[in-house]
């Protein structure tokens, strides 16, 4: 049988149906899809292919999922650092929003952020901005796959400037592309503290009868959480459960300010968790109990958020983090193995996106999103076990080759859809526009 993609490879680590890592095997990819994964002894007595790949040092992995993103705000990276969550937002970020953001910088940001997205290893983006229609764009053009946020906050924005408009322009962008296989979209409220109860009470609707996510930022700081007490004498997570903002549609960003109640609370209601351990540390907002929500059955999946906290869309620097620092909080070395971290960067952020079904592992059926992982370099060497390797070792610059929906991005290294040079020109004329001012 003739097929369009062989990729053979050293190893290929499935995720799912089970922890096994494959040696000596074979990737099929027909129509933009897996179409069986087998020895390669046997795959070249039964395939021929239009595309062959050969592979003796790499790992292929499912295509890395980033579940919570702000990826226009690349443009600001670095340009706000060493502050506290509050004191960035609001001396720093939202001023330099009002002045800079417009369809010419989330175009040119999210060019730049898809570009180090790609590069790293990521097929799939969670994302929450302004002119999310433009991000949708981009997106579509470079061939990655993308979450993307419809965006709701109690202010205008250069996006809308009613509560109205955010509703009518996000169900547009909605029906704009609803059917394209690479597009999703969620609710994207932005957080407790910027949206009040009338809007989110209509969002728990909207999202049931249009069947999306919705995605916020929730309990990111022990302040945000204090200051709803104080106001409001609850906190912001038991206000959402008032408000039946609870279930499995919601992607919980952060929550690094949560008891037992709070966890047994979203286990309950079985609501996803986005873990973004980088951009916490970096704020200084506390830590995600990462271990305790798992052994309580939540799902946690990873993101880098934006890369004006983080500073990079790096997930293989992120899956390191966070399976270090969940070792460093529950004080157990054995929470966040090196696999439970591969998981929450692939098929836990697809089960969060309601992805699972398409992406998120390499499995017969599933759409071919394949990242290959060069672990023969002096830094990954000698290789006992790829995964360790991967999470604990490796490092973003080793990811050569990427394929979203059997389509190749990513080729020893080289962008196949955009143009980096053009990119990078695009970055630094915004670098010196918003250092100037003008």
């Amino acid at each position: 049988m003739n097929v369009d993609s062989l990729i053979y490879a050293k190893w290929i680590i499935p995720v799912e149906p089970d922890d096994r890592i494959l040696e000596n095997h074979a990737l099929v990819i027909h129509s933009g899809k897996i179409h069986d994964l087998l020895p390669a002894d046997l795959a070249r007595i039964k395939y021929t292919a239009t595309s062959t790949h050969q592979m003796d040092s790499h790992a292929l992995i499912p295509g890395l999922i980033n579940t919570h993103t702000h990826a226009a705000m690349s443009l600001f990276k670095g340009l706000a650092d060493d502050l506290s969550l509050m004191d960035w937002l609001s001396n720093h970020i939202w001023p330099a929003e009002a002045r800079w953001v417009d369809p010419a910088f989330v175009e040119d940001g999210t060019r730049l952020a898809i570009a180090e997205m790609i590069r790293g290893g990521t097929t799939c983006f969670n994302d929450m901005y302004f002119f999310p229609d433009k991000t949708a764009e981009i997106a579509v053009d470079a061939g990655l796959r993308a979450s993307i946020g419809l965006i709701v906050i109690d202010f205008p924005t250069a996006w809308a400037q009613s509560t109205q408009e955010y509703f009518e322009k996000g169900e547009k962008v909605h029906d704009r592309f609803r059917h394209h296989p690479l597009i999703r979209t969620a609710f994207a409220p932005h957080a407790p503290y910027t949206v009040s109860d009338a809007p989110l009470k209509k969002i728990v609707v909207l999202a049931e009868e249009m069947d999306i996510p919705i995605h916020m930022h929730v309990h990111e700081n022990a302040q945000e959480v204090s200051q709803a007490i104080e106001q409001g004498g609850i906190s912001p997570l038991h206000r959402l459960h008032d408000l039946g903002m609870l279930s499995q549609r919601l992607l919980a960003v952060h929550m690094t300010q949560l008891d037992e109640q709070a966890i047994e609370l979203v286990a309950r209601y079985k609501v996803n968790i986005i873990h973004c351990p980088e951009s916490n540390l970096k704020l200084a907002s506390g830590f995600c109990p990462v271990h305790a929500l798992q052994q309580a059955g939540v799902n946690v999946a990873l993101g880098t958020d934006g890369s004006a906290s983080n500073n990079d869309l790096d997930m293989i620097g992120e899956m390191r983090t966070a399976a270090m620092i969940g070792k460093g909080v529950s004080g157990d070395s054995r929470a966040i193995p090196a696999m439970t971290a591969l998981k929450m960067a692939t098929i836990n952020g697809a089960r969060a996106l309601d992805l699972q079904d398409v992406t998120g592992s390499l499995k017969i059926g599933k759409s071919a999103d394949v990242v290959a992982i060069d672990l023969d370099f002096a830094e990954t060497l000698p290789v006992y076990d790829p995964v360790s390797q991967i999470v604990y070792a490796a490092g973003r610059n080793q990811v050569t080759d990427v394929w979203v929906a059997g389509k190749q991005l990513l080729k020893n290294r080289e962008l196949q859809t955009l143009d980096l040079n053009q990119i990078k020109q695009k970055a630094r004329d915004w670098g010196i526009k918003i250092s100037q001012g003008n």
